[in-house]
């Protein structure tokens, strides 16, 4: 089986919580489980996941989604997560965030250990920070960020930003009448100013952890 993308990871994620359940979504439920308010990507997420062999669609009168056969006991092959892969205490590590560049995503996740404190209400995952654009808001560069995945935020949460379906940011969020102001925490970077129909909210921070010793290792 292939490895996936984050987001097609927490389909997967969301759809075997479900099966634990004994219960297969209808393609609304796992939108709302997901806090997606358009099912358009969702349907995209979908087709990726069931061409690849992770899911069967269901038809007929109620439309829905189940894990195939060979996953559904959470047996998720190599490179893919699940609820069955990660211990209660930890969250994926799915990949490392550059600002102006889209997420590098690991081929195999790494479980974190994160205490309930940091975590949100929905479900979280873990990015590595690259860079210094948030610094002064004490984000810095090998920091790792508990992000809770829902596509919107209230003004002044960090955010994680899809800026015209390509480039990804962690930023702090400014949403105005007349657009949206994505605020860095470092004046050596400008807020970057886009229209709405350009932006999509990927998550929004809930906690941070920080390894000490790599901020101590020599240069």
């Amino acid at each position: 089986m292939e490895a996936l993308t984050p987001h097609q990871r927490r389909v997967l994620e969301s759809l075997q919580r479900f099966a634990a359940e004994g219960h297969a979504p209808s393609l609304d439920e796992l939108a709302q489980a997901l806090g997606l308010r358009s099912r358009g990507s969702l349907h995209k997420h979908i087709r990726a996941l069931e061409a690849a062999g992770y899911v069967q669609a269901t038809r007929g009168r109620h439309r829905g989604v189940r894990l195939a056969d060979d996953v559904l006991d959470s047996s998720v092959a190599e490179g893919t997560t699940g609820p069955g892969s990660w211990g209660s205490s930890t969250l994926p590590l799915l990949g490392r965030i550059a600002a102006g560049q889209p997420i590098e995503a690991l081929a195999h996740p790494e479980p974190v250990e994160v205490p309930p404190a940091l975590r949100g209400h929905g479900e979280c995952y873990v990015l590595e920070v690259k860079g210094d654009s948030m610094q002064d808001a004490g984000i810095l560069d090998g920091d790792w960020v508990v992000i809770e995945s829902r596509n919107h935020a209230r003004n002044g949460e960090i955010v994680v930003a899809l800026i015209n379906g390509e480039d990804v940011t962690l930023k702090r969020i400014e949403q105005t009448p007349s657009g949206v102001r994505l605020h860095s925490e470092n004046p050596a970077y400008p807020s970057i100013h886009v229209a709405k129909t350009q932006l999509q909210i990927q998550g929004v921070l809930v906690g941070q952890m920080r390894r000490y010793q790599s901020l101590l290792s020599p240069k």
